[in-house]
């Protein structure tokens, strides 16, 4: 009976998806497949090294294998060619400490509690590098790991990630040569502050730099965005170091090598916003011993898939707890492009970033992702999307104490001209519901969704969208009293921000702000 109901539904799938305003039906199917994969994994018996290398603050576009011919990223590019890039990666939160969260715990952000805010505490719940180390895997970290926040208030007696290490050397010399291990190096790269002028030693052409339309197009964007770029070019040379390192022990051959980062850009409507510009990364995993070298995968994945893919692959049980799906079968697949009918959306979302608003309140949002819209639902549109005025802090959540040129030049554009365009996409107020046709308008400038001829659209994702959150247990869809807003948050300093004399001085800024009022 149950393969009679699995035909009957995928033939079903397969003529609505291929009727243009039903597609949202379609996807329906895709969000709510949370089905737990049975332990079936034998192929990988012996247990592969898993490494992921994770950039901190960096947009998927920013890569040479992506397109982006200003930035010069050999290393990764090598690895994209000889491995599996994947075009529609999204995290589960543009903000580092959720992001990190859901991508351990296998989980949405929502069923995290406070672990779904910045500098926030992680309850605890199952993590997929836990679950490795139970079933004899060597485990390690360096750099930020799990974070920022404060782990040890939940009762963790590490970072959630594992223990930390000073150097991927010394975690390899001391692990056991008869055991597979795990190990995530979280670089500080392309995190805010950047090498000031770093791209003239870097050989990065200011005048060849793509600049999105939300952001303005002048010298100051450039040379800031130039110095990210470089600042990425420095996280390639350790992609680099690192690949360098397991050819030279000979451990290439049987390591899974992941580049991604955990969310996007550090520029206004980037970091902590659910555009692309927040939420989709890069993604590139090399195994060709296993998966077909070579391959541009289209199918949307999300970070919080990490754990069951791990987990699958080192053939250890999936808890059930964890709602989200292993995508081992689009790597081991011999196709590209779209191969699977079970994944054509991803559903986001984010509480609090930073402490930036009075008494602590965040921007609370989800989103549906497709290939065709995005539509995003803002809790409370009465708030500030970026932070408070003056200080606009989710941007730069210490507050203007460190350059950022780009945010300034808005704000300063603003002093001239009340009306100015890219402050309204940057730090200004947003309605309850946004809808972006992104075939048309694919960086998400003109919201559709008070346009009639996209009320199907959005009626038929709200929908969707709604029986996701429901069903994945949201408090905020499902009459759950939880305060996110009240959570505590671990970093005293950015709650009475000083703005350094520089900005103080040239946007007419106090000395401090008090956001306990």
């Amino acid at each position: 009976m149950k393969i009679i109901i699995d035909f009957i539904k995928s033939r079903l799938l397969y003529l609505i998806c291929n009727y243009k305003y039903l597609i949202p039906l379609c996807i329906f199917f895709s969000c709510n497949n949370s089905v737990q994969l049975e332990k079936k994994n034998t192929e990988f018996k012996d247990g592969p090294n898993i490494l992921i290398l994770m950039s901190d603050n960096q947009s998927a576009e920013h890569l040479g294998c992506y397109g982006d011919n200003s930035v010069k990223t050999p290393n990764i590019d090598q690895l994209a060619e000889n491995g599996v890039l994947f075009n529609n990666a999204f995290c589960s939160a543009p903000s580092c400490s959720p992001a990190r969260a859901a991508m351990l715990s296998g989980q949405d952000i929502w069923r995290l509690k406070q672990a779904a805010n910045l500098w926030s505490s992680f309850p605890k719940v199952k993590v997929f590098t836990s679950l490795l180390e139970d079933d004899g895997y060597e485990v390690g970290i360096q750099g930020k790991g799990w974070g920022p926040g404060n782990s040890k208030i939940s009762g963790w007696d590490k970072n959630p990630g594992g223990d930390k290490f000073d150097s991927f050397e010394s975690f390899f010399d001391q692990s056991k040569k008869d055991k597979p291990w795990f190990y995530w190096y979280s670089s500080s790269d392309p995190h805010r502050p950047f090498r000031k002028n770093g791209w003239k030693n870097s050989g990065i052409d200011i005048d060849s730099i793509f600049v999105p339309p939300y952001l303005p197009d002048n010298i100051e964007t450039r040379k800031d965005i130039a110095d990210y770029y470089d600042e990425i070019q420095i996280f390639d040379t350790e992609v680099g170091a690192y690949v360098s390192f397991l050819k030279e022990k000979n451990e290439l051959e049987n390591t899974i090598v992941i580049v991604c980062s955990d969310n996007g850009w550090q520029m206004p409507r980037g970091l902590a916003n659910l555009y692309d510009f927040g939420t989709k990364i890069p993604l590139i995993i090399h195994w060709p011993k296993k998966f077909k070298s070579g391959r541009s995968i289209d199918d949307f994945v999300n970070l919080k898939d990490f754990a069951p893919t791990f987990l699958e692959i080192a053939n250890i049980e999936i808890p059930k707890e964890m709602n989200s799906n292993s995508f081992l079968d689009l790597l081991i697949s011999q196709k590209e492009g779209n191969i699977s009918n079970k994944r054509n959306s991803v559903i986001m979302g984010r509480e609090r970033h930073a402490f930036v608003r009075e008494a602590g309140k965040g921007y609370p949002g989800r989103a549906i992702r497709t290939e065709e819209f995005l539509y995003i639902r803002n809790y409370n549109p009465e708030r500030w999307p970026a932070g408070d005025p003056p200080l606009y802090g989710d941007v730069d959540s210490h507050m203007l104490q460190y350059d950022a040129p780009t945010k300034v030049n808005i704000l300063k554009r603003k002093l001239l001209n009340k009306a100015d365009p890219f402050f309204n996409l940057a730090f200004g107020k947003r309605p309850k519901e946004e809808l972006f046709d992104l075939k048309n308008d694919p960086y998400q400038l003109n919201n559709l969704s008070y346009d009639k001829r996209y009320l199907s659209i959005k009626d038929s994702l709200s929908t969707i969208l709604n029986k996701y959150l429901k069903s994945s247990g949201d408090p905020r869809e499902n009459g759950i009293d939880y305060d996110w807003d009240s959570a505590y948050y671990f970093e005293e300093n950015d709650k009475k921000p000083k703005p350094s004399k520089k900005y103080i001085d040239l946007l007419g800024l106090k000395s401090e702000y008090n956001y306990l009022k």
